[in-house]
Parts: structure tokens; sequence; C-alpha cells
């Protein structure tokens, strides 16, 4: 099992995703927990560290968790995604590790992982994403 947490931030019908090097598809901004923090510390690190944007931690709510397999992994590697919708402060610029910042729609969820499909599905039934 992966433990990962996200960022799902959406404006005008369109979620913030990121394609890190190396890599094809975008997911959502965020990362995997270090020892001994909490959801909210790893996003807060996680975000700052790949797009420089402050998050407002008294602002942070839950937005669900996620499972699915894990991609570019051996098939059973599951990956679990705790998602937060979180107030920030500053605008999101890449990081060394990021190669790509963009604002995707519902018509680009095929160029997503499997976790961010499933986040994407449940975004449209909730009226979120064009």
């Amino acid at each position: 099992m992966i433990d990962k947490i996200a960022w799902i931030h959406i404006v005008d019908g369109r979620v913030l995703s990121t394609r890190s090097r190396g890599r094809t598809r975008y997911y959502l901004p965020g990362g995997k927990r270090e020892a001994g923090e909490s959801d909210l510390d790893t996003l807060v690190r996680e975000i700052k560290e790949e797009l420089s944007v402050d998050l407002r931690r008294e602002t942070a709510r839950f937005a669900g968790e996620f499972r699915a397999q894990a991609d570019a992994h051996p098939d059973g590697v599951e990956v679990r995604m705790r998602c937060y919708e979180c107030a920030h402060d500053g605008e999101p610029v890449p990081s060394s590790e990021i190669a790509e910042v963009v604002w995707l729609r519902y018509a680009d969820r095929r160029l997503t992982s499997p976790v961010d499909q499933i986040i994407f599905d449940r975004l449209l039934s909730e009226g979120r994403l064009r």
C-alpha cells in the first residue's frame, strides 16, 4: 500500500494537476507521508516543495479517500490517496521535480493516474468539473 496525500484545487471547473519529470501521466499535487507526519503536515510540506504555495491549514477540508492500482507499479500494488481542499497563498510555480503544472477538465481524465481518474469521476458527479 502506497500512502499519499493530495490537494484538490478547482478553479472554473478545472482541477490543478502536475506532471513529474520523467512521467507521462498527470497527478494531483501532493506526495508520500514521512514518518510521524499527519495528513496536513504532509500536504503542507509537499505542496510547498512541489509548487511553492503556502496552504492555510485552518481552511483544510477533507475531501475523501480513494484507492486504486498504483500507477507505474506491479499489479496488486495499491495507492491510498487522502485528499484535501485548502485555501492557499501564492501561485503554483513548478519546482525542479515538476515538469509541468496544468489545469485539467474532465475530458483530460485519460491523461491521469488510475486513482486520479476515480477522483475526477467523483468531482464530475458533484458538478465541480467541466
